[in-house]
């Protein structure tokens, strides 16, 4: 084959590929090996799904449901482009009796559109809106392999891990934030063995970059009124884009202004002293000249004092978490979660935010009680030692590795000498 990602050769006999598929999906599901024909890009894609813990027999599940569906869609930065995919797209999916869905950076579908009957056939298998179709949550298939793989792939037929998905042909390829880089979601065509063609892959393919210059376009908006924006979690040194210029700030420029941003009424020298240094030895001094420097970098209309305070209000990747979780959409604020803010500050008032998010979080998604928002949480550097969320997690979903992890976490933290969990 000269493409290994598109599924099948010119001249291939669709319904050959498919028994011979069949045939090595059971021996990878009875043996763990993989025979021929299987592509590499499938093969590979199986043994994640194993490892994460897929079955075969196994089903999507409905991550969000309308309520919160409808604010995270909103929010979206797809959103924006769905006009164009519609354009595109709709009328070949409606036309040749497919669909057009779009998902996110974890494989949550957010929008699945096109032939009715179609739509009805797949509801039945969950590819719904809100149903989370990532790799390692329903196995090979094209949306959440695209993602995974950060490349445009086609999966046909019994390639895909899960039994039920095996009648379907689906080519999704991945849309990037053209500032950024990073993956934003996945647009996917999604029907029968007709898919199955290099036209299609090339198809979404040329649709997802036709969507990334459309983002371009877009991006610029009022560059000189935009709000200023700050980006703390998961990293010491705090981000900040205003008047149309990234800053990376010092570890207690972050601080400062963090602090500063979470009190827009401002803070007056002592409290902000108190709120930064743990040594009371700290002289008003040292804070006024750390001050006049972060405005120096930041500019001077920015930066008031007595009190010290902003100018203008500034939007932050903190915001956004909490704002979702104060409207219980539990999904997108550990989406928006990069981390803990400012991990490495010792600052008291930094500590105590810090601690209240992380609560807040954890707590929500004990409640909720999802599987796979818990594996998210337990897998990332933060959460691999969070007792509570593993044991929550084994309640959820008791795998073998789940519970030989919550053993050996339990063993270490209640040993002599243990340090309690932060």
């Amino acid at each position: 084959m000269t493409d290994p990602w598109v599924a099948l050769e010119p001249g291939a006999d669709p319904a050959e590929r498919v028994r011979l598929l069949r045939r090595a999906h059971e021996t990878f599901t009875e043996a763990g090996t993989v025979p021929r024909p299987v592509r590499a890009v499938v093969a590979d894609s199986w043994r994640r799904s194993a490892r994460a813990g897929v079955g075969p027999d196994g089903a999507a599940s409905v991550e969000l449901d309308d309520g919160e569906l409808g604010a995270y869609r909103c929010e979206h930065p797809l959103a924006r482009v769905m006009p164009l995919f519609r354009e595109l797209m709709g009328t070949f999916a409606s036309d040749g009796e497919h669909l057009l869905a779009v998902c996110d950076a974890r494989g949550r579908l957010l929008w699945v559109e096109g032939h009715a009957a179609t739509r009805r056939q797949a509801g039945r298998m969950n590819f719904v809106p809100g149903a989370r179709w990532a790799e390692s949550a329903v196995g090979t298939n094209a949306p959440g392999t695209a993602v995974a793989l950060d490349r445009p792939v086609q999966v046909f037929a019994a390639e895909h891990f899960i039994r039920r998905v095996q009648p379907w042909t689906c080519a999704a390829a991945p849309v990037h934030d053209p500032r950024t880089g990073r993956v934003l979601g996945a647009v996917d065509i999604t029907g029968g063995d007709g898919l199955a063609h290099p036209h299609s892959l090339g198809f979404v393919q040329a649709v997802a970059r036709a969507a990334e210059a459309h983002l371009a376009l877009l991006a610029p908006v009022r560059p000189a009124a935009e709000t200023p924006r700050l980006t703390v979690l998961g990293r010491d040194e705090a981000h900040v884009v205003t008047g149309g210029r990234g800053i990376r700030l010092s570890r207690r420029h972050s601080e400062i202004l963090l602090l500063l941003a979470r009190h827009p009424e401002g803070l007056t020298g002592d409290e902000l002293l108190c709120a930064l240094y743990e040594d009371e030895s700290v002289t008003p001094v040292t804070l006024r000249a750390e001050v006049a420097r972060l405005r120096g970098v930041l500019g001077p209309a920015l930066l008031a004092s007595r009190p010290y305070r902003l100018t203008a209000a500034f939007e932050s990747d903190l915001d956004v978490v909490e704002r979702r979780l104060a409207a219980g959409a539990v999904t997108g604020a550990l989406t928006a979660y990069a981390g803990p803010p400012l991990p490495g500050s010792r600052a008291p008032a930094v500590t105590r935010l810090r601690r209240r998010l992380a609560d807040g979080l954890r707590a929500a998604l004990i409640a909720r009680g999802d599987p796979d928002l818990l594996a998210d949480w337990a897998h990332a550097p933060w959460g691999e030692d969070d007792l509570d969320v593993w044991r929550a997690l084994a309640a959820a979903r008791p795998t073998a590795a789940t519970r030989t992890r919550l053993a050996s976490l339990e063993r270490e933290l209640t040993a002599p000498g243990a340090w309690p969990r932060p």
